[in-house]
C-alpha cells in the first residue's frame, strides 16, 4: 500500500464513528494507535531516534566493560525463559509477555505524552496527538489573503483560523471616529481599531482575548470611551515605532494563528462626492452620508502599500474580499493602488463576500451587481471572478427589524452580475440574533463555503469540470 492510500486509510479511520469511534467511543484506543502510525506528524522518527540511541548506549557500556554484563544478562534470560517455559507452555507464557511488554511500552508512552500535553496546553482538553495532527493540518492549509475591515473581516477570520494557519489579513486604517479616531489624533498614530478585532479573532484563546481587547473604560479622564486593545497597540506602536512592527510584536505575545497587516503605513483619510455634487471627508461621515456616493478616494490619493502586504498578496492561493462595509472596509484597501493592482495580477481563486443587508448612508438601495460595479469603478481592475451571496431570505421578523432603519436585503439581480463576468455561489452563511433581530455571517459556515468553493476552483483548473451549485434567486 502507497503511503498515500494509508495516510487517506488512517485519515478514514480517525473519521469514522463506527469501527473506531472518538473519545467516547468504544476502541477509542485503537483509533489513536492508528492516528500515531499516520505518516507526517513528525514524531514516530524521533521515538525511534530514542530507541537507537538507548540500544546502543548500552551496547557502548557493554563493550567498554568487555561485554560481561551482556554475558549475565544472557544467562539471566536464559533461565527466565526455562522457568516459565516449565512453569506455564510456551504458548501462552509467550504471548502474556509479549502483551505485558506492549502494554508497558504503550502506557508509559501515553502517560508521558498526557503530561507533556497538560504542559503545553492546560485547559483545552486536547491530547498532543490532536494538537499534532490540528498543527500538521492547519500548516498545510492553502495561503490565504483576507482583505477588508471592520466586524466582517474579524468574522471571516474567525472561521478560516480553523482551516489554515497561513492567513493573512489585510486592514483598512482608515477609521477616524470612536477611540481609533481619538487616538489617531492624540497621538498620531494609525487607527488600530479594526485591527485590534482581528487580531483578537485570530488568537487561539479567542473569547477571554477579545473580552480584554474590547473592554472600554467607562470612567477616568482620559481613559473614558478607549478599549483596551487600541490602547495596548498604540503603546506597541511608541515602543516598536510603527504599526507593523506593533502588529508583528502583538501577534507573537498573543500567539495569533496568522498574520495582521495595515494596508499602508502612510496617515489616510477617505472622501466621497455623493450624486448632489457634496464632498463627505472621513470614514465616519461617509458611513453616515444621507446620499448616493458616486465616487470615493483618499488623502494623499496614491498612498504606497505595505511591502509585506504586496509579498503576501503574490504568495497567495487564495484571495477573499468581504465582507464589510463596501466603501469604508471594502473598497478603502483597494484605493492603494498597488494592492489593487497586486491583486488583479494574481490568476488564483478570488472572490468577494457580499453584505446581506444594505448599509444606510452607504449603499441604500444597492444590489449585488451595485456592489460589484461599485469595486470595479473604484480601482478599475476586475479584481475577482465569484461572489458568494446569502441564499436564502432572513424571517419577516428580522426584516422588519432593518426596515425601521432603512436597511433591506442586497437583491441578486443575477443577470446583471454575469454580465460582469462574474459566478455566482449562493451558500446559507446567515445567522439570526433571536433577541435582537440583527443578522451576522456565521464565521463557521462563511469559512467553510469559502473552503468549498476554494476546493471546487482547484479541481476546475486540474481538469476537472466541477459546476458551482445551481442559484436560487429570493425576491
Amino acid at each position: 500500500m502507497s503511503i498515500g492510500l494509508f495516510r487517506q486509510a488512517v485519515r478514514n479511520l480517525s473519521r469514522s464513528g463506527s469501527a473506531f469511534p472518538s473519545q467516547g467511543g468504544k476502541y477509542p484506543r485503537f483509533r489513536r494507535l492508528f492516528q500515531w502510525l499516520s505518516p507526517g506528524i513528525f514524531v514516530k522518527r524521533w521515538l525511534l531516534t530514542i530507541y537507537i540511541g538507548v540500544l546502543m548506549t548500552i551496547l557502548g557500556l557493554a563493550i567498554w566493560l568487555k561485554l560481561t554484563p551482556i554475558f549475565w544478562l544472557f544467562q539471566l534470560v536464559d533461565k527466565v525463559i526455562e522457568f516459565l517455559a516449565r512453569v506455564v507452555p510456551h504458548y501462552l507464557s509467550g504471548p502474556i509477555v509479549l502483551g505485558c511488554g506492549l502494554f508497558l511500552v504503550f502506557w508509559g508512552h501515553g502517560r508521558s505524552l498526557g503530561e507533556i500535553s497538560k504542559v503545553l496546553r492546560p485547559d483545552s482538553g486536547q491530547t498532543l496527538l490532536d494538537m499534532l495532527w490540528d498543527n500538521r493540518r492547519l500548516n498545510r492549509g492553502p495561503k490565504i489573503v483576507a482583505i477588508g475591515g471592520g466586524t466582517g473581516l474579524s468574522t471571516l477570520l474567525r472561521g478560516l483560523k480553523l482551516y489554515s494557519a497561513n492567513l493573512t489579513a489585510i486592514v483598512t486604517v482608515a477609521d477616524d471616529g470612536g477611540s481609533s479616531g481619538r487616538l489617531r489624533r492624540d497621538f498620531g498614530v494609525l487607527p488600530p481599531g479594526d485591527i485590534r478585532n482581528c487580531i483578537a479573532a485570530l488568537a487561539d484563546e479567542e473569547k477571554l482575548l477579545t473580552e480584554l481587547f474590547q473592554y472600554r473604560f467607562e470612567a477616568g479622564d482620559g481613559l473614558m470611551g478607549h478599549s483596551f486593545g487600541n490602547l495596548f497597540l498604540t503603546a506597541m506602536s511608541e515602543i516598536t515605532g510603527d504599526l507593523e512592527r506593533a502588529v508583528a510584536a502583538s501577534s507573537k505575545v498573543l500567539a495569533i494563528r496568522g498574520r495582521v497587516l495595515p494596508a499602508t503605513l502612510t496617515d489616510v483619510a477617505l472622501w466621497a462626492r455623493l450624486a448632489d455634487g457634496r464632498l463627505i471627508e472621513g470614514e465616519s461621515s461617509i458611513g453616515s452620508s444621507d446620499g448616493q456616493i458616486v465616487e470615493i478616494g483618499c488623502t494623499p490619493a496614491h498612498p504606497p502599500a505595505l511591502p509585506a502586504a504586496i509579498a503576501a498578496i503574490e504568495e497567495a492561493d487564495y484571495i477573499i474580499m468581504g465582507p464589510g462595509s463596501l466603501y469604508t472596509s471594502v473598497i478603502s484597501n483597494l484605493l492603494v493602488p498597488e494592492i489593487a493592482q497586486a491583486i488583479a495580477a494574481r490568476q488564483v481563486p478570488r472572490i468577494y463576500v457580499c453584505n446581506i443587508m444594505t448599509q444606510p448612508g452607504e449603499t441604500t438601495g444597492y444590489t449585488v451587481a451595485d456592489h460589484i460595479e461599485s469595486i470595479d469603478r473604484a480601482c478599475g481592475h476586475k479584481l475577482f471572478d465569484a461572489v458568494l451571496v446569502q441564499k436564502n431570505p432572513p424571517s419577516a421578523g428580522c426584516l422588519q427589524n432593518y426596515a425601521e432603519e432603512n436597511s433591506y436585503p442586497v437583491l441578486l439581480d443575477r443577470d446583471d452580475v454575469k454580465q460582469l463576468g462574474r459566478s455566482i455561489f449562493a451558500v446559507n452563511v446567515m445567522e439570526e440574533d433571536p433577541t435582537t433581530r440583527y443578522l451576522r455571517h456565521n464565521p463557521r459556515r462563511l469559512a467553510k463555503a469559502l473552503i468549498h468553493f476554494y476546493r471546487r476552483a482547484q479541481d476546475s483548473s486540474n481538469g476537472k469540470v466541477v459546476p458551482l451549485p445551481t442559484v436560487k434567486v429570493a425576491r
